[in-house]
């Protein structure tokens, strides 16, 4: 089959496409009925466990309190009798290892009765702990391959759930993954050990207020989460796409997002469609989803749940992403969570809204309608600046990767500076402190449209900034700069930990002034934000991150600007990581060093597939066509010129020109493909400096050839076919 068949064949199917789905019944079922209905509850707990032992459980959610594994057998029964009653035949121990995928291995509940038949077992044991095979996981040295024994062990605080298939239900239970010498191999457990870490030292902060009923303090997160929607003919059309997530090849299209129309934009029926049963399916599992829109690029759309707690939105967000591409198959069409899938257009982020609270005071990060009097949040404001400031090279670490380094800095994504946008009300009253004392905060008022049958509207004490990677947005701080293709688990252990780190430097320093004197709070307040707000206060900017002006403005002021994976990474195992992760027990020096390992593994393998994908694609694709066009071209110019018809050979010369560039920089890039490095760090910065630019090259005379070859003999769908035909 041409290229050129199969381009108008998967265009024809796109635009004959009829929805095969059976049609989601709301009306049927209710989404407050449907909330939860797959998930082993609180409230399922609570009408089939026994009072004490549910009682127990709680205390361990709520409160953190030791899990008492005599519970174990009791509730594993409750929880396999409620599973089966659902239909479930198998459970699975779910969990998160160090690639950043969902991993699961799935076990029937039947077992021999020794007569001929069977019956349905599931132990305490088997609830609390499983044993998969971790040698073909990444450990990055914490142990050899050959060292296979790995533990799953159950997470109590994450509700196990049900998930539906056509022909059979799962029983699935979070759990963490460790290896045998009891480190952490996933991305749970380190979010666990960080959100322990945190509460703990908000509650030294919250003793000093005076509160005498203090709640488990967590760590809250709310990412949203952003993503294409390609039809499968297309994908599937496209080798970049299905092997590297994102295109390798494609001329800018005569539209893009310039005229900002899809952004908010009405939602297509199709993918309206989508999104309907998606949510359907999420809100079966407890998921919280409470947003959906267009987003700037066309194709490009976006999903936000409300806050749940740090590790429990970890494991949502995993099933939003496993959610969103299972359903979107069922509507024909494929979700691409690549941070960049296509040149030219925005690419995708998962901005994580940060905060910490607890069930007594509530929400820590809100300042209430007066700022400068509510010393409480203050600290803890402050406390956040002082971990961002001192920490800026850590939180560029967790959001670097391959996928990562194409969006941030460009017009559509925070650039790599670390800075936190305040907003007026605040970066006024924190200017206050700074001079001597804070007495006032900037109101917020009404705006009046000037339409009389329009309402006036409440108005914030200040603007937003979608250009600041960590901005402060009412009463969380949203965190931009994460990448929407990775887990949220990295960049929450980061805040938790240096927030904690932070929360523990101020309470030392009140604890020391007031040795227990609630009347010398006030004063040492006071000083400690002063203090803060003066060595600090460099990485507060409220203006456009996008300029060159700021990049130069943050250089004078020392702020560190990492610019690729290679920059950022690291700072994971820096001097200052390995101390206060070390201090707080989150992750060991090994631990620490195992993922740098890892990751860097993942970005160098990263790019050599897509290198590997550029070479072939290349000479398999775009090369073909290109000297069938130019054939056709000199066939035309010999034909002219035997009648004595002068030929204008400008296309022909072109293309000539631009066949020749791409088999040049074809061989450069398998030159620079031909390469190893003594140490994984030095093969990424060869993939970095070398490799990708040029890829870059091979990338400009194919896409070139795009606007020279004639379109029937182009063989890869284009950029105004997948991002347009819907």
């Amino acid at each position: 089959m041409s290229g050129s068949t199969a381009r108008l064949q998967a265009i024809a199917a796109v635009t004959n496409y009829i929805n095969a789905s059976d049609p989601v019944d709301f009306e049927e079922t209710h989404s407050g009925e449907l909330f939860g209905s797959n998930v082993f509850s609180r409230k399922v707990m609570k009408a089939r466990l026994p009072k004490e032992i549910f009682k127990s459980l709680i205390q361990t959610i709520e409160h953190g309190e030791k899990l008492d594994a005599s519970l174990a057998d009791v509730v594993a029964s409750a929880m396999k009798d409620w599973a089966i009653e659902k239909g479930a035949t198998h459970y699975t121990h779910v969990f998160y290892p160090l690639t950043g995928s969902t991993a699961e291995k799935h076990d029937s509940f039947l077992a021999p009765d020794g007569e001929g038949g069977a019956v349905n077992e599931f132990s305490g044991q088997q609830l609390i702990q499983g044993e998969p095979d971790a040698s073909s996981f990444p450990s990055g040295g914490i142990r050899q391959t050959f060292e296979a024994r790995g533990y799953t062990a159950w997470d109590v605080t994450s509700p196990a759930y049900l998930l539906e298939n056509p022909n059979g239900t799962t029983l699935c239970i979070p759990t963490a993954f460790v290896s045998w010498t009891g480190e952490a191999l996933d991305k749970k457990t380190p979010v666990l050990r960080s959100m322990q870490a945190l509460g703990k030292q908000a509650q030294r902060i919250l003793e000093l207020f005076g509160h005498s009923e203090i709640g488990m303090v967590s760590s809250t997160a709310g990412p949203e989460q952003e993503y294409f929607l390609v039809d499968s003919n297309f994908y599937y059309a496209r080798p970049d796409l299905i092997n590297a997530g994102r295109t390798l090849f494609g001329a800018a299209p005569p539209k893009g997002q310039e005229f900002d129309d899809h952004y908010f934009g009405a939602i297509p029926g199709r993918v309206l469609a989508f999104m309907h049963d998606a949510e359907r399916e999420l809100f079966k599992l407890g998921v919280p989803i409470k947003t959906r829109h267009n987003e700037v690029a066309p194709g490009q759309y976006e999903i936000a749940p409300v806050f749940e707690t740090s590790n429990v939105a970890t494991d949502h967000q995993q099933l939003v992403m496993h959610t969103l591409k299972s359903t979107a198959t069922k509507y024909g069409m494929t979700c691409i969570t690549h941070e960049k899938p296509f040149a030219g257009v925005n690419g995708s982020g998962k901005h994580v809204n940060f905060s910490l609270g607890n069930s007594t005071q509530g929400n820590l990060l809100d300042p209430g309608d007066t700022p400068h009097a509510n010393a409480q949040f203050m600290v803890f404001c402050a406390a956040v600046i002082r971990a961002v400031s001192t920490h800026a090279k850590l939180l560029r670490a967790v959001v670097a990767s391959a996928g990562n380094d194409h969006r941030l800095g460009a017009n559509e994504a925070p650039p790599a500076i670390i800075s936190i946008f305040l907003g007026d009300q605040l970066t006024d009253v924190f200017e206050q402190i700074k001079g001597g004392g804070a007495r006032s905060s900037k109101k917020s008022g009404t705006l009046t449209v000037g339409v009389d049958v329009l309402p006036p509207l409440p108005k914030d004490a200040g603007d937003r900034n979608r250009t600041s990677p960590f901005a402060f947005t009412g009463n969380r701080f949203e965190f931009r700069a994460v990448a929407s293709n990775q887990s949220i688990s990295g960049p929450l252990v980061a805040m938790n930990t240096i927030v904690a780190e932070s929360l523990d430097y101020v309470a030392t320093e009140l604890e020391k002034v007031t040795k227990g004197d609630a009347k010398k709070l006030n004063a040492a307040i006071q000083k400690i934000l002063k203090s803060i707000i003066t060595e600090h206060g460099s990485v507060i900017f409220n203006g456009d991150g996008y300029s060159e002006e700021w990049h130069a403005e943050a250089a004078e002021r020392g702020l560190p600007n990492l610019k690729t994976t290679v920059d950022a990474l690291p700072a994971l195992t820096s001097k200052e990581t390995l101390a206060i992760f070390s201090k707080y027990k989150v992750l060991s020096k090994r631990e620490l060093h195992s993922r740098l390992e890892i990751y860097l593994e993942q970005y160098c393998m990263t790019v050599g597939v897509e290198a590997n994908l550029t070479v072939e694609m290349a000479k398999t694709n775009i090369y073909p066509a290109a000297v069938r066009y130019q054939g056709e071209l000199a066939s035309s110019a010999a034909s002219l010129k035997a009648i004595d018809v002068e030929f204008d050979r400008t296309t022909l010369d072109a293309v000539t020109a631009a066949i020749k560039g791409l088999l040049t920089n074809i061989a450069t890039l398998e030159k620079t493909m031909d390469h190893e490095a003594k140490t994984m760090l030095a093969e990424a910065k060869h993939a970095c400096n070398k490799t990708l630019p040029a890829m870059l090259e091979v990338r400009k005379y194919a896409d070139e050839l795009e606007g020279l070859v004639a379109d029937d003999l182009w063989p890869l769908p284009t950029y105004q076919e997948i991002l347009f035909i819907k």
